[in-house]
């Protein structure tokens, strides 16, 4: 953990435990650091101006006045997700490692069970091609059996029940990659071209998705994470 990280990280684990306070050992053994190291930076936020105060005697440690905090930040899988996304419009400019930065700190806020949600939700989600993304279509996310009014290229409608398998993101359009029923392969298609579609209440059987069935000609593809 670099030393902006664990500045961060010591705020956090102050606030979640005020208004009572951790002692400058405890705060070294969580962090693997010397005690010396944890108060330089305990001073560092003070005079950064975070509101640390310590509280002497037996029990005494450091404390942040909550009054002053924020409460914590309770992203949901999909909103990381989202916000993993949001984030690759910044790849090429000189945000791109602020954003990531960011990204890491608020997952690092989440509950543990949310977080283990958002990574599996971001395994399946893969971006080909460089530009930006398109809006996150209403499909994604959706982790039961499909069944989809759709129109191919050639402008004909059939009905399928698909099993969702993950999705491909294009600078043009998203693609959801489906166990499809009807034709029993996984097949591709153009969340443009879903004219409706509804959810069922069946959770399908737990399919892997493999980079060699996306079989994309072109390009290089890259699995999304919550690194940003």
């Amino acid at each position: 953990m670099n030393r902006t990280d664990r500045l961060y990280a010591l705020v956090e684990e102050l606030r979640v435990v005020a208004p009572r306070p951790r002692s400058a050992r405890w705060l070294a053994s969580r962090f693997e650091v010397s005690v010396r190291t944890v108060e330089r930076d305990i001073s560092a936020l003070q005079q950064s101006g975070v509101p640390i105060y310590a509280e002497t005697g037996r029990t005494g440690g450091y404390c942040l006045d909550k009054a002053h905090t924020m409460p914590p930040v309770n992203l949901t899988p999909g909103e990381a997700v989202a916000m993993a996304l949001a984030l690759r419009h910044l790849d090429g400019t000189p945000f791109q490692a602020d954003g990531r930065s960011a990204l890491r700190k608020l997952v690092a806020a989440m509950r543990r069970e949310d977080v283990e949600a958002a990574q599996n939700l971001a395994t399946c989600v893969h971006l080909l091609g460089s530009g930006p993304i398109p809006p996150m279509p209403p499909v994604l996310g959706v982790r039961r059996v499909l069944r989809l009014r759709y129109t191919d290229r050639g402008g004909a409608v059939s009905r399928r029940d698909v099993e969702p398998l993950g999705y491909v993101g294009k600078p043009e359009h998203w693609y959801l990659i489906a166990w499809c029923r009807l034709r029993k392969e996984i097949r591709a298609f153009r969340t443009d071209r879903i004219a409706s579609f509804s959810v069922l209440a069946e959770v399908p059987p737990l399919r892997r998705l493999r980079p060699e069935d996306l079989d994309i000609p072109y390009g290089d593809v890259e699995q999304l994470t919550l690194a940003g």
